[in-house]
């Protein structure tokens, strides 16, 4: 079971998400506006998944971006969008929470 789940959450190499996330990564939650009103990570941007290909120029110029939802499986989506329009430093965190959890660490 640990395996599955580290392939769905799985980033490029052996990086260290904690790291990219306390590096400044442009952070985004992928959920909808009324998910995102009632809990977010702070300093979290909403863009719902629906919406990312109408925003991809908010992503340009962005040295990491970790996208995330509730579970995890929009987030995934959102990866897959944004590498498939040429982002290159995209990472999937997963849920808000487990974002929100690698603040600071």
């Amino acid at each position: 079971m640990f395996k599955i789940l580290n392939k769905m959450f799985s980033t490029k190499g052996d990086i260290n998400l904690a790291q990219i996330v306390n590096d400044g990564a442009f952070l985004v939650d992928v959920r909808s506006a009324d998910e995102f009103a009632q809990g977010h990570l702070k300093g979290s941007v909403n863009i719902p998944l629906n919406q990312i290909p109408n925003f991809l120029s908010k992503f340009k110029g962005k040295k990491n971006i970790v996208v995330f939802c509730k579970s995890g499986g929009r987030s995934n989506q959102a990866k897959y969008i944004l590498e498939h329009n040429g982002f290159t430093n995209v990472y999937n965190g997963g849920t808000w929470e487990n974002v929100e959890s690698l603040l600071n660490k």
